[in-house]
């Protein structure tokens, strides 16, 4: 047996998030289909870095892929590629040893979240529009209550899988590019739904209805109201999966620019 490490980009909206799932369309069954059409039914097995949400998308989800082959990797690629859906693309495939694992070995990951704060004909699946007007200095002086280690049990849906609800959110980056907020968040792992319920409450926050005194109090009791204020899916990519030895995070840029798309013909 071989193992290979797969880069992976993909728009979420049609998939039932990451995670194979009976009678649901997913990132992984799909992928898995795949190689078991290219490897023509021999013992395989796939796992990424980690799950994602229905509807969320990924910039470079990683996963290793285990299975006997004498394919060069660049041929695989030109498979999957070849039997893929449009949203779903193979970025690089390499060979890895025999004991790495997409998800263990990683040391933290980096989510991007956009809001946009005008109406887009073209970017509804890859931002959330809010019509309110909002404070991005005020969401930004927050967003620094999030960093370092903390229990996030208000901020995540309840978990059989998961051993502990404390996270070390390593760095949270805010920029304001045309007509989007961008949210960069950057930790050891995180909970089901944390990073969309920690965009709402900034969220909550610019509009002017919540404190960071608020803020303070979600991170040390358990409360449920986060869920209350849980971001859409759409706005949300799982930027990079970060290993020991990688390069720094590239400069925080928008993944769709809802501002790209005016020119000489529409002036404001």
């Amino acid at each position: 047996m071989s193992r290979f490490k797969l880069y992976i980009e993909y728009d979420g909206t049609r998939y039932s998030g990451w995670q194979k799932q009976q009678n649901s369309k997913t990132i992984q069954g799909t992928i898995i289909k795949a190689a078991e059409e290219i490897f023509g039914g021999s013992k395989l097995d796939i796992q990424g870095s980690g799950r994602t949400d229905s509807g969320v998308h990924a910039l470079c989800q990683v996963a290793h892929l285990e299975v006997k082959t004498m394919l060069a990797p660049e041929i695989m690629k030109f498979k999957f590629n070849d039997k893929l859906p449009h949203d779903i693309n193979i970025l690089e495939i390499e060979k890895a040893g025999l004991n790495f694992h997409a998800r263990h070995d990683a040391v933290s990951r980096s989510y991007i979240y956009q809001i946009s704060r005008r109406r887009t004909a073209f970017g509804k699946n890859y931002v959330w529009w809010i019509k309110d007007k909002l404070n991005f200095s005020k969401m930004q002086d927050a967003a620094k209550e999030f960093t370092g280690m903390h229990d996030f049990s208000s901020f995540a849906e309840e978990d059989k899988e998961e051993k502990s609800t404390k996270v070390l959110i390593e760095n949270i980056q805010m920029k304001e590019e045309g007509d989007l907020i961008l949210i960069r968040i950057t930790g050891s792992h995180f909970l089901w739904k944390m990073v969309r319920r920690m965009t709402g409450i900034l969220v909550e926050i610019g509009r002017g209805n919540m404190s960071v005194k608020d803020l303070k109090s979600l991170l040390s009791s358990k409360s449920h109201l986060p869920a209350k204020y849980t971001a859409p899916p759409s706005g949300l990519f799982l930027e990079q999966i970060i290993y020991k030895g990688d390069n720094n995070l590239k400069e925080l840029v928008s993944t769709f620019s809802v501002s790209k798309f005016k020119n000489s013909i529409y002036r404001k």
